[in-house]
């Protein structure tokens, strides 16, 4: 029997170009599946009707970078360079991680991120210390019901091992394993990527080894870049299109210092790009480049990356890249006396960014980032009657401009309720307690670990 799903009489943004907005319209949904998005749908007797009067209906967001199992030190860096961040927390907290900390982090991450709408994740997981680290990921991960892009990371138990030119290869077998056992298929809600540390943090071998790891699984790459002096000095896309590496299943994190000719080299090898623009103006990363992903024929996303230091929300990164953006911009031309240009970003290409661009980058926009029938249903709706979001004048400009977590009233992944009415339809008391013990159990490690050295 087909189960169906009615979105009824909200204010539709598809992000889709060939529907566009629908001030007033429905969202049939069966089996898990869009199969209509109209003015108005007669549909079945036994669809279930969700009421959508007063809210704005988007596609889910897809944060394409984040450090999920850094939930349960939330904080712990607040005023932190990134500099510190390496010291603070991948050279303190990360060594002392147990599988156990991982699944809790993991698990209230992931639900954090249903409650705020951002039904795709990126979980660049670079915490798999022992064998067991990268299983208990994947169950925090597959309990929640979000839809992820595992991206298997190195492992953290110290930084000079494991990020100053290291010489240690992620271990193949491991990867291999978790390919075999977790992703059989790549059509599931859970899909696989390698996240590796590049060159400038490992040496060419080390590089080549992952690269190809990653290429003889089919599975796509992560990697951060051009992160102010720490990595920016490095020339790294530069180095991979000289080791023969560049291709279209790599996505550069950041960006922030790529050369003119590393941006080329980005576009034309078919590249993505993953900006978290609070981290890199409030850590030192340097601008976010979503104008010069842009103007490269890029199609730039947005990730939260460290919730050590920043909010865990979308709609702080789209504050953040459109306003450091059109600052830096605004000042460039006030500088030089000249008016800005019409290329400015706007508020509706932040929602873009924040949607479809980002399912383009996890490699799923065949079945997630807009509310196009075929596509998989994966729906946030808004409450546009709270005060911080009426009137609405327009409907992109409030997301971008007027909605936070509070005004995420219904959260759907793969046809699936995981938020109505505003409240989270998961225990989220458990997730809380487990990070709360997990936090208490990391700062006496790592009190253990001073005392020892």
């Amino acid at each position: 029997m087909t189960n169906r799903m009615l979105l009824r009489s909200g204010h539709i943004v598809t992000m889709d170009p060939a529907l566009g907005d629908l001030p007033q319209g429905d969202v049939l949904i069966e089996d898990g599946k869009i199969t209509a998005v109209e003015q108005r749908i007669d549909a079945d007797v036994d669809a279930e009707v969700l009421d959508m009067t007063g809210r704005i209906v988007i596609p889910g967001f897809v944060d394409t970078h984040r450090h999920t199992w850094e939930a349960s030190i939330r904080g712990c860096a607040p005023n932190a360079t990134l500099d510190d961040y390496f010291v603070d927390v991948l050279d303190t907290f990360a060594p002392v991680y147990t599988p156990e900390d991982v699944y809790a982090a993991n698990l209230a991450g992931t639900l954090e991120c249903l409650n705020a709408g951002i039904t795709t994740l990126v979980d660049w997981s670079h915490i798999n210390n022992t064998p067991e680290h990268p299983d208990a990921a994947l169950q925090a991960l597959t309990e929640s019901g979000i839809r992820a892009q595992y991206a298997y990371g190195s492992a953290n138990t110290s930084l000079s091992d494991y990020w100053y030119d290291s010489k240690i290869v992620m271990p193949g077998d491991d990867v291999r394993r978790i390919r075999d056992e977790y992703f059989a298929s790549d059509s599931g809600l859970l899909t696989m990527a390698l996240a590796t540390r590049g060159p400038g943090f490992c040496t060419n071998d080390v590089v080549t080894a992952e690269w190809g790891l990653a290429r003889e699984l089919g599975i796509p790459i992560t990697v951060h870049v051009a992160m102010g002096r720490l990595a920016g000095r490095f020339g790294m896309v530069k180095q991979l299109h000289g080791l023969g590496l560049l291709g279209s299943d790599t996505t550069y994190v950041h960006c922030c210092y790529l050369s003119e000719e590393e941006w080329g080299m980005v576009a034309d090898s078919g590249g993505t790009v993953s900006i978290a623009a609070q981290v890199e103006t409030q850590m030192g990363h340097g601008w976010p480049p979503v104008m010069k992903a842009i103007e490269h024929g890029l199609r730039p996303s947005l990730s939260i990356d460290v919730v050590t230091t920043v909010p865990g929300d979308m709609f702080t990164q789209i504050r953040a890249a459109f306003g450091a953006e059109r600052a830096r911009v605004n000042a460039d031309c006030w500088q030089a006396n000249l008016p800005v240009p019409e290329t400015m970003l706007t508020a509706r290409q932040m929602v873009e960014i924040a949607t479809l661009n980002g399912a383009h980058v996890a490699g799923l926009e065949d079945r997630t980032g807009s509310l196009t029938p075929g596509k998989r249903a994966d729906v946030v709706a808004l409450d546009a009657t709270a005060l911080n979001m009426a009137p609405v004048y327009d409907a992109a400009a409030a997301v971008t401009l007027s909605a936070d977590v509070s005004n995420v009233d219904t959260v759907i992944v793969d046809g699936v309720i995981h938020k109505r009415d505003g409240r989270l339809l998961a225990d989220a008391g458990r997730a809380r307690r487990l990070v709360e013990e997990s936090r208490d159990r990391l700062v006496a490690a790592t009190e253990a670990r001073k005392q020892q050295a």
